[in-house]
């Protein structure tokens, strides 16, 4: 029976007087992808941000590890291995690459800071540019630093905001070779990406988003061949 590492239930939250998430349940198995996509404006990134307690939630409840967390300022989530990856990459832009990863490295102490050499490892055009930095990365080096800055806290599970926003498709393949690689690793993601077509490739799970509700849920292969969702985000 599979385990259910991060389990989200009738969440709601928004922003003044406007609600933008409807009672949204989701759930992300450990050890798998789970896409969540739709329309911009559906309250994909919102949902992200009141997961990792950055927006806060008006009810409902978040489960980590069957823990209720749901009360947790972010820090707190951090350090119980809830990381987020933020569309916009959100870097430090004065800080070079490498002390962006010792920042991010350090709620995880020595273990962290013994990881940053691998990631360098996986992430080779970072080695290159560790003293540069970050705001003078391009789009893509930046993208590929959130996602190393991300790791270097030792995800349990990692929240990924529009990785391939904004970059050319041979970066976008690369992004998503990163990720489909986390993925079998063993990383239990919870993906928003615009691409839908490329994140249900490579999805468990997925679930269809429309103005603040899940309007459709199933594996990725069933979304890919599901004919509204074709013609609605498939572009076909």
């Amino acid at each position: 029976m599979s385990e259910i590492v991060l389990a989200v239930e009738n969440v709601r939250a928004g922003y003044g007087t406007i609600e933008v998430l409807h009672d949204v349940s989701v759930a992300l198995e450990r050890g798998t992808l789970c896409a969540i996509v739709g329309a911009n404006g559906a309250g994909k990134t919102t949902l992200l941000l009141a997961i990792s307690a950055i927006v806060k939630k008006r009810g409902g409840t978040v489960r980590l590890n069957g823990e209720d967390v749901s009360a947790l300022p972010a820090h707190q989530l951090v350090r119980r291995g809830l990381l987020h990856v933020p569309e916009g990459r959100r870097m430090l832009a004065q800080m070079s690459v490498e002390e962006n990863l010792l920042v991010a490295a350090a709620v995880r102490g020595a273990a962290g800071f013994a990881a940053i050499d691998g990631l360098f490892d996986r992430f080779p055009i970072l080695r290159t540019r560790r003293n540069v930095p970050a705001g003078a990365l391009s789009g893509g080096e930046a993208q590929m630093l959130a996602i190393a800055r991300a790791l270097a806290g030792g995800p349990k599970v990692l929240l990924l905001d529009e990785p391939s926003m904004g970059l050319a498709p041979k970066l976008v393949d690369e992004i998503f070779d990163i990720v489909a690689s986390e993925r079998a690793a063993g990383t239990s993601m919870l993906l928003v990406e615009q691409n839908a077509r490329r994140a249900l490739q490579i999805a468990d799970r997925a679930y269809v988003m429309e103005r603040g509700r899940i309007t459709l849920s199933g594996s990725g292969a069933e979304l890919l061949a599901n004919d509204a969702v074709t013609s609605a985000y498939l572009g076909a």
